[in-house]
């Protein structure tokens, strides 16, 4: 383990029975008022990702817009934001799937992704895998390919990162549950 993992791992802050009784919430809101770690993740991961030729990184609302918006900048790439249904202005496509308590929609831009365009999804947290599955299905239906998933924490009990594979090699979590 290294010192950013280290360092990553003291801040996140467990809640338990959040959002419902039986969850461990992994809350990430102590990192984010460390702008220095911030800082820190961001550069380590645009360095890493500044070989495999990505033309732009997809954030899943709300979280994934954190660090997805800040890899982007770093790498002069555009960012792509995946919204809940109902927030975005203009003609979109939607995808609706299970989560691990309950239901969610997800929605983008038609015109956000250009056929091919190699892309980087970037959520905070892989669980089952449904949200970044679902998010996956609305950027190939415009044309992008998924190359890389980017997550902060993986809780690999939940065996998510086994979806994943099937569509892409490259599944990357800073930290393991």
């Amino acid at each position: 383990m290294n010192d950013l993992t280290q360092d990553i791992e003291r801040i996140i802050r467990d809640v338990p029975d959040f959002p419902k009784p039986g969850i461990l919430f992994k809350d990430i809101t102590p990192l984010l008022a460390d702008p220095e770690l911030c800082k820190r993740i961001a550069d380590r991961y645009a360095e890493y990702y500044a070989a495999k030729n990505i033309e732009v990184v997809a954030g899943v609302e709300s979280r994934g817009f954190l660090f997805g918006m800040m890899l982007a900048e770093r790498m002069g790439v555009p960012f792509v934001p995946i919204r809940k249904a109902g927030k975005l202005p203009y003609d979109k496509i939607e995808h609706s799937y299970d989560l691990e308590y309950g239901s969610a929609t997800l929605e983008i831009h038609t015109d956000a992704i250009h056929p091919y365009t190699r892309v980087l999804l970037h959520d905070d947290l892989l669980a089952t895998g449904g949200t970044a599955m679902a998010s996956a299905e609305l950027i190939e239906r415009i044309g992008g390919r998924v190359i890389s998933f980017f997550f902060l924490i993986e809780l690999g009990f939940l065996e998510g990162r086994n979806k994943l594979e099937e569509i892409c090699d490259e599944v990357v979590s800073i930290i393991q549950y």
